[in-house]
């Protein structure tokens, strides 16, 4: 006879409708004695995610946007006890587990109720499509995409972190737009540090990649300041929109620089659109959401030349330096050695996306949006991409 989980899983697992998760569910709440197997059958759905290239943070986010928040601390816990296994995990890992929701209690608020969760948990980690892998699942030595070891965050990088936190948290827009501004500077002379350092060691450290999340509502201007983000800090963003991520691809600095910046410059940018489109209700207007749309774009937009523009102020004034040196010195010459990097991001995310595909946006359609976007974006000191995007797909 079957075991109560593979009936189960037949009836649940393998169809569309409602009707058999209730199936499957109701034979679960009826046998206390399957609950460890259908953990252990859990772990190997999350086992066969990171397989197919998938990362915690990644499989809670696609849970979270398909089903609720109730699946995603289900995935979580699952994810837990499944990485709990490895005696190492590869970088970046153990910060995604550290961000992770509380898994809920067991078996609440009834049986069948849990088991049905359960079940339509499992039907979507099983159905998962294969994506581009940014690093070696755990357990396995990295192959064709080579990342650094994992290593504790450089001072400079904690310099960067408090700079934004403290452009996030004051209520003074000139503040803000200072630290802001003397952020993107230090990440600009960091990359570029690290760039000489790198080629002075002749060191072998190639390009790797990461993913950041790229949520609803408005993600096509969220996926347009992102890729300006990665563009002024030398990394390549490419979005897939079914999914809700952009992969970064770059030189390990420049990709938490990236991160960094991009997450602190969406608070602030949410911040300003809240207190704009206060002051337009105020005054009596209700639509909110072509505002908002608006808004974003050009606060993207607008951030895109402007972060360029720090970056590239940054890089003349570390080139200026590198020719003021002795002459004869042997040291890397600046410019070489930033092309040779930029050349290796770009083969990599070529040879990850070899299918891309550039898309044009619809434009904003709300003046006001648009003017109180690029005012935000002003005062940020940060800059916007064009009004297109590199999107590619999960392989399927």
């Amino acid at each position: 006879m079957e075991p109560v989980t593979d009936q189960a899983f037949a009836a649940a697992l393998y169809s569309d409708g409602d009707a058999g998760l209730d199936t499957g569910a109701s034979l679960l709440a009826a046998a206390p004695a399957a609950d460890a197997e259908l953990v252990r059958r859990g772990e190997e759905f999350v086992r066969r995610a990171w397989e197919r290239g998938w990362q915690p943070a990644d499989v809670v986010r696609v849970v979270r946007r398909e089903l609720d928040e109730t699946a995603a601390g289900l995935a979580a816990g699952l994810i837990g006890s499944e990485t709990a296994r490895y005696e190492r995990l590869p970088p970046r890992w153990q910060a995604q587990l550290d961000g992770l929701p509380d898994a809920p209690p067991r078996n609440r608020p009834d049986r069948f109720s849990y088991a049905s969760a359960v079940l339509a948990l499992y039907r979507l980690l099983l159905r998962l499509p294969a994506i581009e892998p940014v690093g070696p699942p755990p357990g396995t030595v990295p192959h064709a995409l080579r990342l650094p070891p994992a290593h504790d965050e450089p001072r400079m990088l904690t310099r960067i972190r408090a700079l934004l936190a403290k452009a996030e948290a004051t209520g003074y827009p000139e503040e803000a737009e200072a630290l802001t501004t003397k952020a993107q500077e230090l990440m600009a002379r960091h990359s570029i540090d690290e760039a000489l350092l790198a080629a002075r060691t002749h060191s072998k450290e190639a390009p790797g990649a990461c993913r950041i999340g790229v949520d609803a509502p408005y993600e096509t201007a969220k996926a347009i300041l992102l890729d300006a983000v990665a563009a002024a800090n030398r990394c390549r963003a490419v979005w897939n929109s079914d999914l809700g991520f952009s992969t970064v691809v770059g030189f390990e600095p420049d990709l938490d620089a990236v991160e960094l910046l991009y997450t602190s410059l969406l608070v602030q940018g949410t911040a300003a659109m809240t207190k704009a489109e206060a002051g337009q209700r105020a005054g009596g207007r209700k639509r909110t959401k072509t505002f908002r749309q608006s808004f974003l774009m050009a606060y993207a937009q607008r951030l895109g030349s402007r972060l360029a523009a720090d970056t590239a102020r940054v890089t003349a004034a570390a080139e200026a330096e590198d020719g003021a040196g002795p002459a004869g010195s042997g040291a890397p010459q600046l410019l070489p050695v930033l092309a040779a990097r930029d050349l290796a991001v770009t083969d990599t995310a070529e040879r990850m996306f070899p299918e891309t595909t550039t898309t044009r946006v619809r434009g904003a359609t709300d003046p006001d949006g648009w003017t109180h976007g690029t005012a935000a974006a002003d005062r940020a000191r940060m800059g916007g991409s064009g009004p297109e995007l590199r999107g590619g797909r999960g392989k399927r």
